[in-house]
Order: structure tokens, then sequence, then C-alpha cells
């Protein structure tokens, strides 16, 4: 799955930080801590409820996300 396709839901999601943010606008990197990443390689599971769900979609090129089964 990969970024602005996601949809609000009860699934959990598995974001991975797959791009560093440096030379990104400050909103990205922002965002990117509000979600826990710090450097890319970094994971981190929460569930795709509407705030994280726009917060992946603003860093859509930066993140990789899978549903946690």
């Amino acid at each position: 799955m990969t970024g602005k396709r996601i949809q609000p839901s009860d699934a959990q999601l598995e974001i991975t930080q797959l791009k560093s943010y440096v030379g990104q606008k400050q909103n990205m990197r922002d965002t990117l801590r509000s979600l826990g990443l710090k450097r890319p390689g970094n994971k981190v599971v929460r569930t795709a409820d509407p705030v994280t769900v726009g917060m992946v979609n603003t860093v859509a090129h930066l993140v990789k996300v899978e549903e946690v089964k």
C-alpha cells in the first residue's frame, strides 16, 4: 500500500519511513515526528483512524504502509 489511497478503517497499519526528511518542507518533518518516525528504517504501528490516515497521506512519498494482520 502506498500513500494517497489509504482510507480510514479499524485496521492496524505498519508505517515504515523509507526516505529522509532532509530537504522536505517543515510540515512534512513535523508530520513524520508526530507519527513517531525519526529516521529511515523506523517502523510504527498505528490504527487507521482519520487523523493517522491524513498524516500518512501528507508524507506518502517518504513512507511505506502495510496492513498488520
